[in-house]
């Protein structure tokens, strides 16, 4: 195919449109800087599309494959802060003063993508066709997935989450290829709703793969860290990352899709430990679901869940023992508060709680029956004795947070925290509104998902009487503004009008013969009139200024005396050209 008439942020043919009918890309775009110019070819077969997505690691580019015919996706290894490209604008040049950490980072992608490109049969994976190297670095060719995002499949979705039969359905195959990756020594670090994608066929396939050092804090790249599923020792905590920490990151998915909200990131939870789960959703789910989620949550690595398979037996648990489990957690539910119990006790139940297991799914259920009372009584002490930060199976077995049942006088309430939390959820639960009015103000922010409350009038704690009205300063998502045409215009003027509205602009240069003011633009990298995100990087491409010839001058020589004798020139001696050798792959296409 001629894929001159191919759009380049999708691969459909569009014949000689200016702008695509399926995705609306402009078919004169220019790519972000410092990325690979639209168009570019690597290892003579991938033709670079529109930038998909960047990070401190590298890019991901939509690519057509000249010799499959089919559109793919292609990761650039360009690690941000260790190296620039050439004057070409293609080939990739290594920073001397990070020279080490480059090179690490380069074997780290290596190592990574040729083991990826070994699974290429896992069903739950992005299926790695190429590993090549070309323009002095690494690149990867993997499948370009139709679907969308397990985020967008839930904020799509009627109420925000899905149950736990859909649940199981959609992730206990992903938990399945969480295994196949740890078995090949591959951990993922990155595992989010962002990362899984959600096919046309209904299955989800895990994508959004990085080295290690990316994934990590304070590692020397610019590390990029989903807030809710990162584990607490990516963040530079005492701890080694493994399998673990994965787990955590699962656990946190299945948190987000049965509950409807981000878990509290990990920085949080370690110094004020409040995941809950509501107590509407802590009686539909069944109490193996529960165990499990809260041994996969644990803070310290050493506490968490271990394995794959032991989260798999812990959250698919036989019948027997989910229904001997749920009828001793609805004992506790309706149990009254205990006498206090010996200082004895109370240490040999935390030492029991830190780890947070039942073992329910390897243990008989004789043995279950013989110990349930003296695990009702341990899990009684955790809920009313222990210090706050074990309080996670309290708090995840009441009907409602402890403490937002809490009055300090009759008609009077304890304002919970609605920061972080869904205004639409704040305002719809039933504890919420026929206790307190509330009103609201929408907000502009880059740090904060739309819909999302980023503040609250009367602080998180305080006492307040029935109706008191409470204002809630919600999130509008990152500011949109429409660009301005500026074709035409001198860059200096260009630049100082669309800077005062919030863009970001370069410039590229176009050669100039004389025939056009130098500075003009001739060119935008996005369409005019409409709107982007403030802060859109926004390249402008501009005549440059004429180029003018010095005028010669003629110098008259004296005649010379003298003539050399004239000598035949020996002839020079000339090097084969050099070819570079083929581009090394890693996998099978």
């Amino acid at each position: 195919m001629n894929t001159d008439n191919l759009c380049m942020g999708c691969m459909r043919e569009i014949g000689r449109e200016k702008q695509c009918p399926h995705c609306g890309f402009q078919a004169n775009s220019l790519q972000v800087a410092p990325y690979l110019p639209i168009r570019t070819v690597v290892g003579g077969r991938y033709v670079i599309g529109k930038l998909l997505e960047y990070n401190g690691e590298g890019a991901t580019y939509i690519a057509y494959d000249v010799s499959a015919s089919r559109a793919v996706c292609v990761r650039e290894f360009y690690p941000l802060g260790l190296c620039k490209r050439m004057i070409d604008g293609t080939a990739v040049m290594s920073l001397n003063e990070t020279q080490d950490l480059y090179d690490d980072c380069y074997r780290s992608f290596r190592e990574l993508w040729v083991r990826l490109a070994r699974m290429h049969e896992q069903p739950g994976l992005i299926r790695v066709t190429h590993v090549l190297e070309d323009y002095n670095t690494i690149y990867a060719v993997h499948e370009n997935l139709d679907g969308i995002s397990l985020r967008e499949f839930l904020l799509g979705s009627r109420t925000g989450y899905i149950s736990w039969d859909k649940a199981r359905q959609l992730l206990m195959p992903v938990l399945d290829t969480l295994g196949a990756l740890h078995s090949g020594g591959i951990i993922h670090r990155g595992l989010s709703p962002h990362t899984l994608i959600l096919g046309r066929d209904g299955r989800i396939r895990i994508s959004g793969f990085c080295i290690p050092q990316v994934r990590t804090a304070r590692s020397g790249l610019q590390e990029q860290l989903f807030p809710g599923y990162a584990a607490i020792e990516q963040y530079g905590y005492k701890g080694q990352q493994g399998p673990w920490t994965d787990i955590y990151a699962f656990g946190a998915v299945l948190y987000r899709a049965l509950i409807g909200t981000d878990p509290i990131e990990a920085t949080t939870r370690v110094t004020n430990d409040r995941l809950m789960v509501p107590g509407k959703f802590a009686e539909q789910l069944p109490a193996y679901v529960i165990n499990g989620l809260v041994n996969s949550l644990q803070i310290m690595p050493e506490d968490r869940t271990r394995t794959v398979q032991q989260l798999h037996a812990e959250i698919t648990a036989s019948p027997s023992a989910a229904i001997a489990e749920e009828n001793y957690v609805e004992s506790m539910r309706s149990a009254q508060r205990p006498e206090p119990v010996r200082h004895a006790e109370t240490n040999a139940s935390s030492s029991s709680r830190k780890r947070g297991r039942s073992g329910l799914s390897t243990m008989a259920l004789t043995a279950l029956i013989c110990v349930v009372v003296g695990f009702i009584g341990f899990v009684l002490v955790s809920m009313y004795v222990l210090p706050e930060k074990y309080n996670v199976f309290h708090d995840l077995m009441t009907k409602e947070p402890v403490t937002e049942v809490e009055t300090a006088a009759a008609g009077q309430y304890k304002v919970p925290d609605f920061r972080t939390k869904s205004y639409t959820e704040v305002i719809s639960r039933d504890y919420n509104k026929t206790r307190f009015k509330f009103s609201k103000i929408d907000v502009y922010s880059d740090e904060v998902e739309m819909g999302y409350v980023i503040d609250q009038s009367i602080e998180p704690g305080a006492t307040v009487y029935a109706g008191t009205e409470i204002r809630l300063t919600v999130s509008r998502g990152v500011e949109k503004i429409t660009l301005p045409n500026a074709l035409g215009m001198n860059y200096a003027d260009a630049y100082e009008k669309l800077t005062a509205l919030g863009f970001a602009v370069s410039k590229t240069e176009r050669s100039n013969d004389g025939s056009h003011p130098g500075g003009t633009v001739i060119q935008m990298s996005h369409e005019p009139e409409k709107q982007y995100e403030k802060g859109t990087h926004i390249t402008l491409q501009v005549y440059a200024e004429p180029v003018t010839e010095p005028p010669t001058t003629t110098t008259t020589l004296p005649p010379t005396t003298t003539t050399a004798p004239q000598t035949e020139p020996e002839p020079e001696e000339t090097e084969e050209p050099y070819e570079p050798d083929e581009p090394e792959t890693y996998a099978e296409d």
